[in-house]
């Protein structure tokens, strides 16, 4: 598998999943979780503000296990600014032809749709590209030229020789041209596997796999559905690019917050007047393409957050000599009643352990990447629907019981820490209140609730092996603490629930 960018933090990432999964203790901050609980939840009048009685900023430092865990609280508190908040019945959207046609019809006036099988077979021309790039690489002794490294054995990875051996053989039988098929984005089109008396007929009962011809450029086009009609579906748009120096090679749009917030002894990242430069677009410009594309859906989604991209090519870190262009992503969500549904990192829709047979549910999400040259790239999951109010106004907590389950929970999830860190401190920089889905797999996999939460989001720092790596959380989306802000419930943003 190849690595990717954001491995510039991903052994204190994953340390830090380990460190937060441990069992929830059974005390009296831990309340009854899912949409059940739903049936606890009062009334109460006065206004939000009045009730939650919360700082402009809140501040606290706290270390655990002499020094090994600090908690750096320093953050601005967020407020809706309406005087009410309720909890609200939602449900997935059906998997059908009639979503799929929305979606379709958003991003894709007037294009042509074909099919990927047949669209992306490679011809005797493009194999004779590769093959003369690769003997190429070959002649400058560059022998792993797409840096997959060696196996357990010291071997490389890749085997330049056989896939030079392998492209002339297939250059042989590869058509002069491509034969595309024109096909219409929907689930059950059928295709052929394999050649000659190995073939056979194959049918994508759950997904679409596909190219959009437009007048501003094609775009690869997939549509994913776990199978089950309330189950978890993905849009998925890329514009196809014709700059990469290599089509072999990994690419991949990278977000700003990971290239200024991070910092480590052989990576210091890069400025945002550095990724500015990439950015050929005004911002005004750019919003206004997303918006028009996003309001077609008719979800009531706002932009909750934004952040620069850059498109790479190449492992490794993200240099400037790497990035082929730049953009602006804009983070949707849904807004109800004046308040939107947090934007954070995680996806949702979990399962606690690998043997669950539980059919998970993923949190609604939808991420634009806008360049000089319109859509560049979106992903769309599981569209909510919105139905009756389950409790007006309801009554929420004040942020003094909140602060005091966050901060007794940060070190308990964090409780096993000294295992696999030596040091770690949290910069924990902005605090939320807004709205979460939360459902129970158990009950039912295709609705649940929107309740109020607070998220507390940040970064950090860690030492592990004596290499420091640091993230100072200015711009996160990772929120580390998700609390019920009607009862107190400590949420698994992860699993949903």
């Amino acid at each position: 598998m190849k690595k990717k960018h954001t491995a510039i933090l991903a052994a204190g990432l994953c340390l830090s999943m380990l460190a937060g999964c441990q069992e929830t203790p059974k005390n009296t901050i831990v309340r009854q979780k899912g949409a059940d609980s739903v049936n606890e939840y009062e009334s109460a009048e006065g206004k939000i503000k009045d009730m939650v009685n919360a700082p402009e900023i809140y501040q606290n430092q706290a270390e655990y296990e002499n020094g090994v865990l600090v908690i750096d609280s320093n953050a601005k508190v967020v407020l809706p600014e309406v005087d009410a908040m309720n909890t609200y019945k939602v449900s997935a959207e059906e998997i059908n032809q009639e979503l799929i046609d929305k979606v379709t019809n958003a991003f894709f006036e007037n294009a042509k749709f074909y099919h990927s099988y047949s669209y992306y077979e490679m011809t005797k021309a493009q194999y004779q590209e590769e093959i003369t790039r690769l003997k190429q690489y070959k002649a400058e002794g560059n022998l792993d030229p797409y840096e997959y490294g060696r196996d357990e054995n010291g071997e490389l990875t890749f085997n330049i020789d056989e896939v030079i051996a392998r492209d002339e053989e297939e250059m042989a039988e590869a058509p002069e041209e491509v034969v595309k098929e024109e096909v219409k984005p929907s689930f059950g089109l059928e295709w052929v596997s394999g050649k000659g008396e190995e073939s056979q007929k194959e049918v994508d009962e759950d997904g679409f796999y596909g190219v959009a011809e437009t007048e501003h450029g094609n775009y690869d086009y997939r549509i994913v559905s776990s199978g089950d009609v309330s189950a978890d579906i993905k849009f998925a748009i890329d514009k196809i690019r014709d700059d990469v120096p290599d089509p072999r090679e990994f690419t991949s749009w990278m977000e700003g917050r990971y290239l200024m917030d991070h910092e480590r002894e052989d990576y210091q990242g890069m400025t945002e007047e550095e990724l500015k430069e990439f950015v050929d677009i005004s911002y005004e410009d750019a919003e206004k393409i997303a918006r028009e594309k996003i309001e077609k859906l008719g979800w009531d989604w706002e932009i909750q957050d934004w952040d620069y991209t850059v498109f790479t090519h190449g492992e490794g870190n993200v240099t400037k000599e790497k990035i082929l262009d730049g953009g602006y992503l804009f983070y949707f969500a849904r807004v109800v009643n004046g308040i939107p549904i947090t934007c954070t990192d995680s996806y949702g829709g979990g399962l606690e352990d690998m043997d669950s047979t539980l059919v998970p549910w993923g949190y609604e999400r939808c991420e634009v990447i806008v360049g000089d040259d319109g859509i560049q790239k979106v992903e769309i999951y599981n569209p909510y629907q919105i139905e009756e109010i389950q409790t007006e106004n309801v009554k929420l907590m004040d942020f003094d019981s909140i602060a005091k389950i966050y901060e007794e929970m940060m070190e308990v999830s964090n409780a096993d820490l000294s295992e696999y860190e030596k040091q770690r401190t949290y910069h924990i920089t902005k605090i939320t209140l807004g709205y979460s889905r939360i459902y129970e797999p158990t009950v039912d996999n295709q609705s649940g609730i929107l309740v109020p939460v607070w998220d507390f989001f940040g970064g950090f720092d860690v030492e592990i092996e004596g290499h420091l790596e640091k993230n100072n959380g200015e711009h996160s989306k990772q929120s580390f603490m998700t609390i019920n802000a009607i009862d107190g419930t400590v949420i698994d943003r992860e699993l949903g629930y």
